[in-house]
């Protein structure tokens, strides 16, 4: 099969940071499905895993964290799908990945294609939903039925392929939604995503919170790295409010300001699930399945901004040169083989 992977971690400038590899086909076993990929979609950990580094890989590693396709072949304890069917997921980040014509992957956290959507504009989803979703409902504790509405979060970075459908999500929970933007397109982005308000993260927090009614927010879902904010979310969280990192540290964060208001922080890491098989790993269907439905609905609506075809090494280093530049906005898809 065709496939674009690394041996060295090399600067996205790098002819050789990604390139085009020939690699036996796998075979399912077990919980897994054989997809053969129809599109993908890159993310941030995609350019982080690939980031320059002195270790040498002895064969060659896929990359790709987002994909839709269609279900070749299956293991021996599947039961959610057969082949033919069409699907979409975010894959397991210690497994090869999504940026090779065919890919194993465990069902449970697999869902069904949107049908309402073609695979390009599917494969933008997985990822951010499922990293979205369990930080509102499974770690806030949010429900996602709307019995939390009008309960205030601040979104930093809502322009991004996260922030995008987290405003969504938030929204049909009922939540109200401030987002955080910069530029007159960005801001433009929010709002169109649903936003109630649009402040900006380059200013001061706390004066634009007061000027759109708020002295504090319930809950912040910094999705950006949170050091640089760290002083006024502490400062604009609800007593007994909720905090939402995804970002990994580069700086020791000061807990001490939290104390007094009870305030609580969750890490949000989409691929705990599927790395350590916890006994609720099917979770990720489920919440899948649950994107699906609203995406058909037309309650959730694809983040897609910029399609690049075909799926090759080329158009992966221009990928990945567009997210490392700081100013995509949405999802960024390749489609096709």
């Amino acid at each position: 099969m065709r496939a674009v992977a690394l041996t060295r971690y090399l600067p996205i400038d790098d002819p050789e940071s990604l390139v085009d590899v020939e690699l036996a086909d796998p075979r399912p076993d077990g919980h897994d499905l054989l997809v053969r990929v129809e599109a993908i979609s890159v993310n941030p950990v995609d350019t982080k895993v690939r980031s320059p580094k002195p270790q040498v890989e002895a064969t060659p590693k896929v990359l790709g964290y987002d994909a839709a396709g269609i279900v070749e072949a299956v293991g021996d304890a599947v039961t959610l799908f057969k082949p033919g069917d069409a699907v979409y997921y975010a894959g397991d980040i210690t497994r090869p990945g999504s940026n090779a014509q065919l890919q194993l992957v465990d069902e449970r956290i697999v869902g069904r294609r949107p049908a309402a959507l073609d695979f390009a504009h599917a494969a933008a989803l997985p990822l951010t939903s499922l990293t979205a979703w369990e930080l509102l409902f499974d770690r806030f504790g949010f429900d996602e039925d709307g019995a939390d509405a009008g309960r205030s979060l601040l979104i930093i970075a809502g322009a991004g392929g996260l922030g995008s459908i987290a405003i969504q999500i938030a929204k049909h929970a009922g939540l109200n939604v401030i987002a955080t933007a910069s530029r007159r397109e960005t801001i433009d982005w929010c709002r169109r995503m649903g936003a109630d308000h649009v402040i900006d993260h380059r200013q001061p927090l706390r004066p634009q919170l007061e000027n759109a009614g708020f002295k504090h927010v319930d809950a912040i879902a910094c999705f950006s790295g949170a050091e640089p904010y760290w002083a006024q979310i502490a400062d604009v969280v609800a007593p007994q409010g909720r905090i939402g990192l995804v970002v990994g540290l580069r700086a020791a964060l000061e807990l001490e300001p939290l104390k007094n208001k009870c305030a609580s922080v969750h890490w949000e890491f989409m691929f705990a699930r599927a790395m350590y098989t916890t006994a609720d790993i099917a979770r990720q269907h489920e919440i899948l399945t649950r994107v699906a439905d609203l995406v058909d609905a037309g309650k959730l609506h694809t983040t897609v901004t910029g399609t690049l075809t075909p799926i090759n090494a080329a158009n992966l280093r221009e990928a990945h040169r567009r997210l490392e530049s700081g100013t995509t906005i949405g999802k960024l898809v390749l489609a096709g083989w």
